[in-house]
């Protein structure tokens, strides 16, 4: 044995361990790995299998089944549409002259973002425009690439903003409703707001004729909102609104209009009105108001004098009212122009004690004496020979208490009791206008009435209306109703003739060459019950007299300077008329005036 050998250590054998049941080696745990690799890689396998049969499901359902559906939603999505504004029709006088049109008009835009000195720009436009230059610059200082800087701004307006040649400052199309001839007819047609829409008078009242329907365009947008010049475009057309031709004639208008502002100014009235008729057809010419306004300022107006007075304010037409009493009395032979009545200085009817506008003793006058006169206590003497209830049939045959068939917005139809509801003194109050509330243009009907032989003719105020295609609707036939016969209406035109003469209460109402018949009227203004201080001045006529052709009505509402009827409304009437008489080429009367006497035997 070796030295080496000898120092070496004897290698112990290591203890044997009987194997166990789960016990594999180094060899067996690499193989379980690789199985647990593949066993994951074949649940990750069929997971993706599964997403994708998803998948390819969803699609099939997308394309397959609902790919138009969404094809049509991603459409729609890109659609835009816009509306085409429909052109607003006309009005115009009978004559065809133009009261309101729709004309082209700009509206001023602004990219602030372009603008490199905004006070310079606002300098520059700030006197084309009328606006503050300050206000202006800081309207297009900022980061906003879409502002409004004006609106409605006429073509030649922008011509010279466009001439400035400032970037930044654009121009959008857009339409202005125009009155050319200002506050004429204004409270006849009305006016329209920002939106275009009617607010006031016909603008209003016929909103759906005059506005016509609007029509649209829908095209398909691009990137940045651009229409994609090869994508489908549809289309529909606006047609315009309809023109809408009056009855009224602009020269009548002009004077009436001029007439009643001038006489509210002069007797510091609140307001006054005047009406223009055609008897026989019923067709008003003029329908003035005082005060009135500029429907193309109207932000400036009183909302008091926007409406139309004619038709919305009531009044108790007091002795104007006397002639339905005496055409009634006359129609059914209670009395005619020359019976006699005895009139003492006051009468009492149930409880109320009734007087004459002045204090007297005993008169002694004839029917037409008691018109002439206007005698409220003669006029109940008359009316008690027919009695209250054919009184009232007649009144409301005249018109009162009804709608005046103009449909006008605003219109009040008036006030009269229903005859159940008459105590002892309604019926005489009624005879002699006090106890009922009537527009002008009832007022105005009843003297028509008695100008066209005693048929009542509704009246009109439309002459016809034109449809953008040429199609022409005239205006509603009128309605006729027969009130009083012909024989009794030329018995009242003779006896209202006696109303202007030196012996009658409305001498200035007389016109030179021509035949005028009519009557006035002072009637107290309602309060609390009672009556005060304020009246109506009135004065309604015909002529000519012996062929009536026009009938004007003037009203003028608590004056302060003047107070009678015959002082303050004859003069206005006088002035309409003589107008109306030669803008119509109404021949001088040929005939002499009858003369009836207004007194019998001695007067106390």
């Amino acid at each position: 044995m070796s030295r080496s050998s000898a120092n070496q250590t004897p290698t112990r054998p290591r203890p044997t361990r009987a194997p166990s049941s789960d016990y594999r080696g180094p060899v067996d745990r690499e193989w379980i790995s690789l199985g647990d690799h593949r066993k994951r890689n074949t649940a990750i396998l069929a997971i993706v299998a599964i997403i994708l049969t998803i998948f390819i499901g969803r699609l099939i359902e997308l394309q397959g089944f609902r790919g138009s559906a969404l094809a049509s939603e991603a459409t729609g999505q890109r659609l835009k549409e816009i509306a085409l504004p429909a052109a607003r029709g006309a009005i115009t006088d009978a004559a065809g002259n133009p009261l309101a049109v729709t004309v082209q008009a700009y509206n001023v835009t602004a990219d602030q973002t372009l603008i490199a000195d905004p006070v310079a720009a606002a300098a520059a436009m700030a006197p084309i425009l009328s606006v503050d230059p300050a206000a202006l610059a800081a309207r297009l200082s900022g980061t906003r690439r879409f502002v409004y800087v004006a609106k409605n701004i006429t073509p030649e307006n922008w011509q010279r903003i466009a001439d400035l040649q400032l970037p930044g400052i654009l121009k959008e199309g857009t339409s202005k409703r125009v009155y050319p001839d200002g506050s004429l007819a204004a409270n006849i047609v009305g006016f329209v707001g920002a939106d275009g829409k009617g607010l006031g008078g016909l603008e209003l009242g016929l909103q759906k004729e005059l506005a016509g329907t609007d029509g649209t365009q829908t095209y398909e947008r691009g990137q940045g909102g651009r229409a994609i010049p090869t994508a489908q475009h549809t289309k529909v057309e606006a047609v315009a609104g309809s023109t809408v031709k009056l009855t009224i004639d602009r020269d009548i208008q002009y004077v009436a209009q001029q007439a009643i502002a001038e006489q509210v100014a002069a007797a510091h009235a609140q307001s006054g009105t005047v009406v223009v008729m055609d008897p026989h057809t019923g067709k008003i010419l003029a329908l003035a108001t005082a005060p009135t306004f500029d429907p193309n300022d109207f932000s400036k107006a009183r909302s008091s004098d926007m409406g139309n007075r004619a038709l919305s304010d009531v009044y108790e037409p007091g002795s104007t009212a006397k002639t339905m009493t005496m055409a009634a009395v006359i129609d059914q032979g209670g009395a005619n122009p020359t019976s006699a009545f005895t009139i003492p200085g006051t009468l009492k009817r149930g409880d109320k004690v009734f007087h004459d506008d002045v204090a007297h003793g005993t008169w002694h006058l004839t029917l037409a004496g008691i018109l002439a006169k206007s005698s409220n206590l003669g006029t109940i003497l008359a009316s008690e020979r027919i009695g209250s209830r054919t009184f009232n049939s007649y009144i409301r045959k005249f018109g009162m208490g009804a709608p005046t068939g103009l449909n006008f917005p605003g219109e009040s139809d008036g006030v009269l009791p229903a005859y159940k509801d008459w105590s002892q003194t309604t019926f005489p109050t009624l005879v002699f206008g006090q106890g009922m509330n009537v527009n002008t243009v009832q007022a105005a009907s009843v003297y028509a009435t008695i100008a066209n032989d005693g048929v009542r003719v509704t009246p009109s105020i439309i002459d016809s209306v034109t449809a953008a295609d040429g199609t022409v609707t005239p205006g509603t036939t009128p309605e006729e109703t027969v009130v009083v016969s012909a024989k009794t209406a030329k018995t009242v035109r003779s006896m209202l003739e006696m109303v202007v003469s030196k012996d009658g209460t409305a001498p200035k109402a007389r016109i030179p060459g021509y035949r005028v018949a009519g009557k006035t009227g002072t009637a107290q203004v309602a309060v609390n019950g009672g009556y005060g201080r304020d009246v109506v001045a009135s004065f309604i006529g015909m002529a000519p007299a012996d062929k009536p052709e026009l009938v004007v009505a003037v009203t003028i509402v608590k004056p302060r300077v003047g107070r009678w009827g015959g002082q303050l409304a004859a003069p206005v009437f006088k002035e309409g008329m003589m107008s109306a008489l030669k803008t119509r080429h109404v021949p001088p009367t040929g005939t002499v005036a009858p003369q009836i006497p207004l007194k019998f035997g001695k007067n106390g």
